[in-house]
């Protein structure tokens, strides 16, 4: 008998493998059990739904971003460094093959703006915001909540762009600007 927590994962890593690539309307449950090499009941039995599996990836996906974030830039040097350090991190993901954008945005977007999907892209936002807001109290920059949605517009137009162009110049672009504000 399988670990039911290993088949979850399983499921979840599975769908969102395929939801990044091809998309969530794109994508049958029939297909990602075959990957997943579990049953369409075993999916059933932890999303109810496609939407339920769609959402716990999501919120998954989203916690794990996050984790990163903040593991990967907690020893960076204070100062502005420490802010610009988040912009680092994702010019390094934003570089690296298969770059497709951001899966909480490419999400939104393919559900049509599904009220569920968009609180949790709301959430993904708001923790996002919180992480430079707190960078930027550290160096004390002035109006950081007002700093730190102008670094969060840069750091999502970046990733848009990115996925677009398919080049890693955005990033950096974006981190430049950001030290511009920061300094500013």
């Amino acid at each position: 008998m399988s670990d039911p927590t290993a088949t979850r994962a399983r499921i979840l890593d599975t769908a969102a493998a395929l939801f990044y690539e091809r998309g969530v309307h794109a994508v049958g449950v029939q297909e990602i059990v075959r990957r997943a090499n579990a049953s369409k009941l075993s999916l059933y039995r932890y999303f109810p739904s496609k939407e339920d599996l769609v959402r716990e990836m999501l919120a998954e996906h989203s916690d794990r971003i996050h984790a990163w974030l903040r593991r990967k830039t907690a020893d960076a040097p204070p100062g502005p460094q420490r802010v610009l350090s988040v912009f680092d991190l994702l010019i390094g993901w934003f570089a690296e093959p298969g770059y497709g954008g951001c899966t909480v945005l490419n999400t939104v977007t393919d559900t049509r703006m599904d009220p569920e999907i968009t609180a949790i892209a709301r959430r993904h936002l708001t923790r996002y915001r919180a992480l430079l807001e707190e960078r930027l109290r550290e160096i004390g920059a002035g109006d950081p909540e007002g700093l730190a949605r102008q670094l969060l517009l840069l750091i999502e137009g970046a990733s848009v762009v990115t996925s677009i162009d398919s080049s890693p110049g955005p990033g950096a672009d974006a981190r430049a600007a950001a030290a511009r504000l920061i300094a500013a």
